[in-house]
């Protein structure tokens, strides 16, 4: 999109050393010139019917779209006596005051583009925007400061918190454009911004319909509702007696685990153990792989002379996530294809066949729809879920022969390649598109790239609140 933009005529040097050099036009001054002051929000006290307000909450803030998303908005009482200047108004910024932590500091800001009567929490401060200060281009601009880490150094950390300086923040010199510029940016970025937003739900719906069509590959294979080596259904059924299998092949098996090997947890120390080389270790986050039910490598090691304080681990067992965050993550299983020592650690839980199972085949049927139907249900707990070897041994399984386990492990994998192909295609496509809306807001911002007559060929002449929201 930004191939025909071009730089400003004519630069000079900004005096700050992260912007450089600025438009000649464009002046430079302190945050503080664009806010008419920093309120503290309120928390107030529970609803009594009378004095309810919206109160907009960190957990509000869209840090993709920077905006304020109210879709199930928080109502607190708020006196008339605390409202004063917390009262939010459309184009107020919203600095995020305490909270945040390592991956994700505190500091980002928000925009409030609704009619809604509001205040914020007391996590978060209003900043009205200064006359002749566009507060759409400023957000884009405190998304570019925050990215590059100019928060940071406001950051104050108490008690495990963290708050930020707002006055030290707001001392920060950035660049400021004329107004009409400003908004000839805003109009700009925002119109970008939801092409590209639009673009990435698409390439995200494609990501689920790929998805879906796999799940339904390996289920149709590993139940037996196609026979994969003539691509047609068996010549003959029978009933499973297990709800989610339905009707299995006459000639396979029904299974639960603890009748075909042993289940035992896994035991290992801690990160400060591992190494770059050394015997592999398989954590928990190894099962997750985005493809594929097999372990082939994994992302940690141990040394040799620690590796006797795990649990070895051999080719062919298959691996099961202790816990997850949600249902579906509940018993995350792969099977262990590294060949060679390999051992894992306490968050993993071990099943080793005792009889002569495919190990490609038990990792794709150990973790197929249904398998993850019986899984689900087996999961305990509310914040973190749970399973234990004591549910999994009652997972059922259908095993055909053992030439037929192989010939569907090969199957799927032949059948698969060109999803996961294409899956991963789109998620690089995904992050590329990000990487391009972040480089194209920080060059249009900070003046590398005059966006004035791109804008103004833009359909609409609409400006400030009357710009199409970007949503």
């Amino acid at each position: 999109m930004n191939a025909a933009l071009k730089p400003y005529p004519v630069y000079r040097d900004s005096g700050i050393e992260w912007l450089e050099k600025v438009p000649e036009h464009w002046a430079v001054r302190r945050l503080k010139a664009s806010v008419e002051g920093c309120f503290n929000g309120v928390w107030g006290r529970n609803p009594n019917g009378y004095d309810d307000l919206v109160c907009v909450r960190v957990a509000d803030f869209d840090r993709t779209s920077r905006r304020v998303r109210l879709s199930a908005p928080t109502r607190r009482a708020i006196a008339p006596a605390e409202r004063g200047n917390r009262l939010l108004q459309w184009g107020d910024l919203l600095l995020e005051k305490s909270g945040g932590g390592e991956i994700q500091p505190v500091g980002v800001v928000i925009l409030y583009d609704h009619d809604a009567q509001a205040v914020c929490s007391n996590f978060i401060a209003r900043m009205p925007s200064s006359p002749n200060c566009d507060p759409v281009y400023f957000t884009y601009l405190h998304s570019h400061l925050y990215r590059i880490g100019i928060n940071v150094k406001s950051i104050k950390q108490t008690t495990g918190i963290q708050n930020i300086d707002s006055a030290s923040y707001l001392r920060e010199k950035v660049p400021f454009p004329p107004q009409s510029t400003q908004v000839a940016i805003a109009r700009y970025l925002d119109h970008a911004d939801r092409r590209i937003r639009r673009y990435i739900r698409a390439k995200e719906k494609l990501l689920a319909l790929l998805g879906e069509q796999k799940r339904a590959v390996v289920h149709e294979a590993v139940t037996g509702r196609i026979d994969v080596r003539t691509g047609q259904p068996y010549a003959a059924y029978q009933k499973s007696d297990v709800e989610w299998l339905g009707e299995v092949p006459q000639q396979w098996d029904i299974r639960r685990l603890r009748s075909v090997g042993r289940f035992f947890k896994g035991n290992g120390g801690t990160k400060a153990d591992e190494t770059e080389d050394g015997v592999p270790c398989i954590r928990y986050g190894d099962l997750y792989t985005r493809h594929r039910f097999h372990i082939t490598a994994s992302r940690a090691c141990v040394s040799s002379h620690r590796a006797g304080a795990y649990t070895s681990v051999r080719y062919g067992d298959v691996l099961f996530a202790g816990s997850g965050e949600t249902l579906e993550e509940i018993g995350k299983s792969a099977v262990n294809l590294i060949r060679g020592s390999a051992v894992c650690g306490g968050d993993v839980i071990v099943f080793r066949p005792s009889i002569d199972l495919d190990a490609e085949f038990m990792g794709w049927s150990t973790d197929y729809r249904s398998a993850a139907s019986q899984k689900a249900r087996m999961g305990r707990g509310i914040t973190v879920m749970h399973i234990y070897a004591s549910e999994l041994k009652c997972l059922a399984v259908a095993l055909p022969p053992l030439s037929e386990q192989r010939a569907i492990a090969r199957f799927l994998d032949h059948a698969t390649v060109t999803i996961d192909g294409t899956i991963e295609l789109t998620h690089r496509q995904i992050a590329l598109a990000h990487e391009y809306r972040t480089r194209l807001v920080s060059d249009v911002v900070t003046g590398k790239l005059d966006v004035r007559e791109a804008s103004a060929e833009l359909p609409g002449s609409g400006s400030g609140r009357n710009r199409e929201p970007v949503r």
